[in-house]
């Protein structure tokens, strides 16, 4: 593995343990096990955290990987981005909203807003794993670009 695909690996390694650890919090709130849900999603925020801080410095210092493959397939992968990253955006406020709610002991509202964040959560952790498939593993030889000629295809 080299430079190119290293960080990115990681921060996508990060995205997945975060969601297991939500999963695994889900499971010990739905058992009563208050406390070990609470560490265990503390743990799965952070784990978020570290691949938003991973994901943020390589976009800053290096850039992002375009499209490495077919023409014909290039405008699905951009609509397929364009949906992780708006569902990535929601899920990431929704997780803020959803731990400020439980730090403020407001269980009942942060009770419903946590099954439909742990849910988009789910997806986007998925879809992160896919873009990362697609660009890294299926159709790598993408060139490093800065975020902006990624997404509008530039």
């Amino acid at each position: 593995m080299d430079l190119y695909t290293l960080f990115p690996t990681i921060s996508t390694s990060f995205i997945v343990i975060s969601a297991i650890l939500v999963a695994i919090g889900w499971a010990l709130i739905v058992q009563g096990k208050r406390d070990a849900h609470k560490k265990v999603m503390i743990w799965g925020a952070i784990a978020a955290l570290l691949f938003f801080i991973i994901y943020v410095s390589r976009t800053a210092f290096v850039g992002n990987t375009s499209w490495g493959g077919s023409d014909e397939m290039k405008i699905y992968y951009q609509i397929f981005l364009i949906f992780h990253i708006v569902l990535a955006t929601v899920a990431a406020v929704f997780g803020i909203t959803t731990l400020v709610l439980a730090f403020r002991e407001k269980f009942a509202k942060h009770r419903k807003w946590g099954r439909v964040t742990a849910s988009i959560w789910f997806v986007t952790a998925i879809t992160g794993v896919v873009v990362y498939v697609l660009l890294y593993i299926l159709y790598p030889g993408g060139h490093t670009k800065p975020v902006w000629d990624v997404i509008l295809g530039a």
